[in-house]
């Protein structure tokens, strides 16, 4: 484990160390009264006290539940209090801030303070043989985690995963992409995220790697080439990202080399999809080469989680020397359920199964069955019994169809988005806010595949109309108003006032205003005046379009 200091500068722990700082983290959550089966959140950025408690909790039969750092406090107090936990470790003070004064639940900070976590396990350690007899006492079945999942009515939904889910996730994964002791992993997705919990954490561990632990997203660039790593996790936007820079970069370079570059990636992509290219060879020691160097030059390949990748993006890794694997999973499949693999690379699709049961369904639906399930949602069993059935299949609500041994994700079932950086949003409970406003009549958000939210806005033509009477302005007319800045400055209005209600993932932050309502008989409602989704997306596909600009 390489911990990151000051400046650009990493602290290397080893295997030993990690387990005596386990042993004291272990004394700390029992001075905090915490015992088998209590639940203990942790609201934090990441950082390795973060893994350092999880780890202790994990030891002692404590159940922790992770909640994303940029949640509000609203949203982040429902979970605490619906997990029915007893401490909350927070990172900073803003997130003291988010869970304070919650009867019967005790916030401490992580780290930074004479009272922290950190502070209490300098004061002690669990003794070996106890602690030893705790992890003896720890079932498969038991309960080791709750990660709270975006539900499509708005209220999150706890997936409660045992033991053998994460450790049969993390163990197949690792058979299955080779990986060892000699790998190196670079943490800097959220650690409450259950890609990098499983992946980014549990698997490393269980092959003997090393983790390196970022910064943060403004250090990345420079962790990158410090720490060499062979593995790195991360979300099709930050491909995406990378790619985009390093295209912009050359459109700076001198004629020349713009060239090269550019005919680099045309051989490169040429020899990734198996065509002919005669120069890729040389090219990719003149430009390839460069590109590498600048995520550390040691790079086995990305795992690419959380959301579609797109298969230009896949293509200019690929072009560049640089290995993409995709994997599929969901929270309640424990992060991961298939994932490509190195020597059969079909970046267009999700992989192999991770020794989990496949199903494709009469209507196309994704099922899974298998030791990577979770137990069911906490205190919901009619929302367990709606997603698992009786034969133990869980119901992903994502369509696909199987290319050989390779599963391939064709389209979505459920309304919930993922954006491009891996974030559920329920797009429903931001439409009824949005409505709830006197000068929009519907409102349909989307973001699959973006980097954030955006909305097909369809004003209440005659409130806009008055609206603008009231304040002097010109009146706009039904038909017109797409265009009209006054009309554009109303709405935003409204939805900059929605957004204050909202996580900072969940911001709509582009919409379009359509020209007239939505009805019955142009077919994007239903008889009971339920918007079609799909009919609405091909619609209004070039506005859309225009919003991801």
């Amino acid at each position: 484990m390489l911990a990151p200091e000051k400046k650009s500068t990493f602290r290397p722990i080893t295997y030993g160390e990690l387990a005596e700082s386990v042993r004291h983290y272990a004394f700390a959550l029992r001075e905090l009264g915490l015992k088998r089966g209590d639940r203990v959140v942790i609201l934090s950025e990441n950082a390795p006290e973060w893994a350092f408690t999880d780890w202790a909790a994990l030891c002692l039969g404590i159940v922790v539940v992770p909640i994303y750092p940029t949640l509000p406090s609203d949203q982040a107090s429902y979970i605490v209090k619906d997990a029915q936990a007893k401490v909350v470790v927070a990172g900073d003070a803003g997130q003291v801030a988010k869970t304070a004064g919650i009867e019967g639940v005790r916030t401490i900070l992580l780290k930074g303070s004479e009272d922290s976590v950190s502070a209490l396990a300098e004061k002690g350690a669990i003794d070996e043989a106890d602690w030893n007899k705790e992890i003896d006492a720890t079932g498969p079945e038991d309960l080791a985690t709750i990660i709270y999942t975006s539900g499509t009515t708005g209220l999150p939904k706890g997936a409660m995963i045992p033991h053998r889910a994460g450790l049969h996730v993390a163990i197949a994964a690792g058979e299955i992409i080779h990986l060892s002791e000699n790998d190196r992993f670079l943490s800097f997705l959220p650690m409450s995220h259950v890609y990098e919990r499983i992946a980014g954490q549990w698997l490393p561990v269980i092959v003997g790697a090393s983790i390196a632990y970022s910064k943060s997203l403004m250090s990345l660039a420079g962790d990158l080439v410090a720490t060499q790593p062979t593995i790195l996790l991360c979300v099709p936007r930050f491909l995406e990202s990378f790619r985009d820079k390093a295209l912009e970069g050359a459109e700076k370079l001198p004629p020349l080399n713009r060239w090269l570059f550019n005919q680099a990636i045309a051989q490169g992509t040429a020899r990734a999809r198996g065509k002919f290219a005669p120069f890729a060879g040389i090219l990719d020691k003149i430009v390839g080469k460069k590109l590498r160097a600048k995520v550390g030059g040691k790079l086995r390949f990305f795992v690419s989680g959380g959301a579609a990748l797109p298969q230009h993006v896949a293509e200019f890794y690929m072009a560049m020397g640089l290995t993409v694997l995709q994997g599929y999973g969901l929270t309640e499949t424990t992060g991961g359920s298939s994932i490509n693999v190195p020597e059969d690379n079909k970046y267009w699709t999700v992989g192999y199964p991770l020794g989990m049961e496949f199903k494709i369904a009469e209507d196309g639906e994704i099922l899974i069955r298998g030791k990577g399930l979770m137990l069911g949602y906490f205190n919901l069993p009619e929302e367990t019994a709606n997603a698992i059935d009786s034969q133990g299949f869980f119901h992903t609500g994502d369509i696909g169809e199987f290319e050989g041994k390779h599963l391939k994700i064709t389209d979505r079932k459920k309304d919930l988005l993922v954006l491009g950086n891996g974030k559920n949003v329920a797009p429903q409970p931001i439409e009824n806010k949005l409505v709830a406003s006197s000068l929009i009549q519907e409102a349909v958000v989307l973001g699959d595949g973006m980097e954030y939210c955006v909305a097909l806005i369809v004003p209440k033509f005659d409130a806009v109309q008055a609206r603008l009477a009231t304040d002097g302005k010109v009146a706009a007319v039904e038909g017109q108003m797409a265009g009209n800045s006054d009309v554009f400055a109303l709405i935003k209005k409204e939805i900059d006032a929605v957004n204050k209600t909202l996580a900072n993932f969940e911001l709509v932050k582009k919409f379009a205003i359509l020209e007239k309502p939505f009805s019955i008989e142009s077919g994007e409602l239903t008889p009971t005046l339920k918007v079609k989704r799909k009919v609405v997306k091909e619609r209004y596909a070039d506005q859309i379009a225009a919003l991801r600009q």
